[in-house]
């Protein structure tokens, strides 16, 4: 794994919008979907620091095209081992 990319979104179809984006626009592997509470969902993916890059911008703007919002966003190249347990 060379980085992991986090858009976190409020609202379930913000979040499948998000993904949907970035699994088109770049190569990246979904990790998961972490539903944070309070409709917060975070979805966390994986690839080349390149494509996790250009994916999180991409997912960035997703959710305004369907009425949702974006509630942060990141991109972690070259994570720390440990780090890399956690996902």
């Amino acid at each position: 794994m060379n980085a992991i990319g986090l858009v976190e979104t409020r609202g379930l179809t913000s979040a499948a919008e998000a993904l949907d984006s970035m699994a088109k626009a770049a190569n990246i592997r979904c990790l998961d979907l972490k539903r944070v509470g309070s409709g917060l969902i975070t979805v966390i993916i994986e690839g080349d620091v390149a494509d996790v890059n250009s994916a999180v911008e991409i997912g960035k703007s997703a959710p305004n095209r369907v009425g949702g919002e974006l509630i942060s966003s990141n991109v972690i190249p070259r994570p720390h081992s440990e780090l890399e347990k956690l996902m």
